[in-house]
């Protein structure tokens, strides 16, 4: 069997043990395209052969940006792998000047973008990108050449034994791939991972999947330019499961019910949004269904693993899920059973709510720069503890410093930031990569993360305030959309608000309350004092110190495009506030 020491391995470990009729699927003009493992391969080797023939040699970069996950996706990675040369993902909706800063920082020669809106940011800064040769497009556009060029240029395969003598010739300890960090603040940062880093990461991770090998099917549609959901690729593929590509992020809904996965990953924020979608639905309901329905959720919040509220709870729990959490499940596609989360804190309520209804829900944590999995829970052998993100992945070591930051040692710790070992040297000390983030290990080994050290704030009372603990609480108002709690160095902690508009209208129309547009809205003295009593409410969980004092709603709706957030969904806190400055100064009197 063959031994998997490099990414380009996978598929092949994949043909070995599956042989998949169906390894990779994607949504063409309304039909779901099937990719065999053995097609699959063969078309990565099309694309190794075909890039040689346009003179791509080992170490060279290619870029690849996609708005979409999807097969080409997959088998560009390992064409471009197995050569010894380096795929570097760009997130899509990053602006044209953090384009041009990737393709001539990472000196990419060539790029393969998904379609026109990608193709256009390229075109607009190719000029400034001395390093770049030409663009391929896997839609077919008219001004474009199409990937499908570079497919028959490798039909040819007389150049195949080149093709293996260079695959023969990377080294676990080579380098993989540049994913450049979005970054809350500056410019994006060129996290260097060999094959080593990510293979680990994925062996190591399956053990906590209790999935059945060779017979299941995932959907996947967090970005694949992240490490996250790229890892979980891999580990799909050497797990056997078959791959859904989610035609969109408005389809995921359609998609779930069409493909029927059984496992998933996801980030807080759409967990976030499921919930409060079904929970939306219910308050549609009338009399007894209405109160069946809400007595299930009520149900469903005192969740504990391991029957640990006693046999009177898991009798009530047993008939909510008969009745209510059942058709849950069947309108997510019936099957989804493992959803895999992280990239931000969850809930503790939503852990609840969705293990409590059966989609078994596992936080784990993990940056960029560790491949990106530290630790996550799995439903066995008592290795789920709702609060945490679960203990180590075996051979990862990690010591808690003096001011509580989480420090990770492993074969998941990065190489280092691309050009840049002034950085590198500020985040890896004595072998241990310093994390940033604040955290704890208990004494039964689980990890729990309390908050960003960067973003901890000391009031000018010289209290401390964990910003994400208040804004996590918050947000399971339905009121709130994002919040950012704010107040370093100020007299007293307070809280910029954006609401959810659509709630917030559905609100104002049952109680006849005139709102207009967002300007409006957020100054409408009623509104307001809907938002109070939400913020009275949170304020009720935290200190003295902690709590939200003041509030300003902001008429915008927070987002990627408009700079609030990063591409996985975090604040820019330093955005985010230079934006409502006027507000931030109307709550100070500065």
């Amino acid at each position: 069997m063959q031994e998997i020491t490099r990414l380009f391995d996978f598929p092949y470990y994949q043909l070995e043990k599956f042989n998949l009729k169906k390894s990779l699927v994607t949504k063409y003009n309304g039909e779901w395209v099937a990719t065999s493992t053995q097609e699959y391969i063969d078309k990565a080797n099309a694309i190794s052969r075909a890039l040689l023939r346009l003179g791509v040699k080992p170490n060279d970069k290619i870029a690849l940006i996609s708005m979409t996950n999807r097969t080409e996706w997959n088998i560009m990675d390992i064409g471009i792998l197995q050569l010894g040369a380096q795929n570097v993902p760009i997130y899509p909706t990053i602006s044209e000047e953090d384009y041009e800063y990737v393709l001539n920082h990472s000196e990419a020669k060539y790029v393969f973008v998904s379609c026109t809106e990608v193709f256009d940011k390229v075109n607009a800064v190719k000029a400034n990108t001395p390093h770049l040769k030409d663009v391929y497009s896997f839609d077919v556009l008219e001004n474009c050449k199409n990937w499908g060029e570079i497919l028959e240029m490798g039909a040819d395969t007389s150049n195949q034994n080149e093709v293996e003598k260079l695959k023969n010739k990377v080294k676990p300890d080579d380098l993989a791939t540049l994913i450049y960090t979005s970054g809350t603040t500056g410019r994006p940062k060129g996290v260097m991972l060999t094959h080593h880093n990510v293979v680990c990461n994925a062996l190591e991770s399956s053990k906590r999947l209790p999935i059945d090998h060779g017979k299941i099917s995932c959907l996947s549609f967090l970005p694949v330019c992240h490490i996250y959901e790229r890892m979980m690729m891999y580990l799909y593929q050497y797990t056997g499961v078959t791959i859904y590509f989610a035609e969109s992020m408005d389809k995921i809904s359609d998609n779930l019910k069409e493909c029927a996965p059984h496992v998933m990953t996801a980030v807080p924020r759409l967990l976030e949004k499921v919930y409060d979608k079904i929970i939306a639905k219910g308050t549609e309901l009338t009399g007894i269904k209405k109160k069946l329905f809400f007595w299930a959720v009520e149900v469903g919040l005192q969740y504990e693993p391991y029957e640990q509220n006693g046999w009177w709870y898991e009798r009530k729990l047993a008939l909510a899920r008969k009745l209510i959490f059942s058709k849950w499940k069947a309108g997510l596609g019936g099957n989804l059973s493992l959803i895999a989360s992280g990239s931000a804190a969850l809930q503790p309520r939503l852990a609840r709510i969705f293990n409590a209804a059966e989609f078994g829900v596992m936080e784990g944590y993990g940056l960029t720069e560790t491949s990106p999995v530290v630790s996550v829970n799995d439903m066995r052998n008592g290795g789920f503890r709702i609060g945490t993100v679960g203990k180590l992945l075996e051979q990862t070591e990690v010591k808690i410093a003096e001011d509580g930051e989480i420090c990770v040692k492993g074969p998941q710790v990065m190489l280092g930031y691309y050009k840049d070992p002034e950085k590198t040297a500020e985040v890896i000390k004595d072998g241990y990569f310093h994390t940033g983030d604040i955290g704890e290990i208990d004494a039964d080994g689980f990890l729990k993360i309390t908050d960003r050290k960067k973003e901890m704030f000391k009031t000018s009372g010289g209290k401390y305030v964990a910003p994400q603990l208040l804004e996590n609480r918050f947000k399971q108002s339905r009121f709130i959309e994002q919040i950012m709690v704010i107040g370093e160095g100020e007299k007293m902690p307070a809280a910029l608000i954006q609401p959810d508009f659509e709630f917030l209208r559905n609100w104002a129309k049952i109680h006849n309350i005139e709102v207009g547009d967002h300007k409006k809205m957020v100054q409408n003295k009623e509104v307001i004092a809907r938002f109070q009593e939400e913020v009275d409410t949170a304020n009720e969980s935290f200190a003295k110190w902690e709590k939200v004092k003041q509030f300003r709603l902001t008429p915008d709706i927070w987002s990627i495009d408009e700079g609030h957030l990063t591409p996985t969904m975090k604040l820019k806190r330093k955005i985010v506030k230079e934006k409502y400055i006027d507000l931030y100064n109307d709550i100070y009197g500065h």
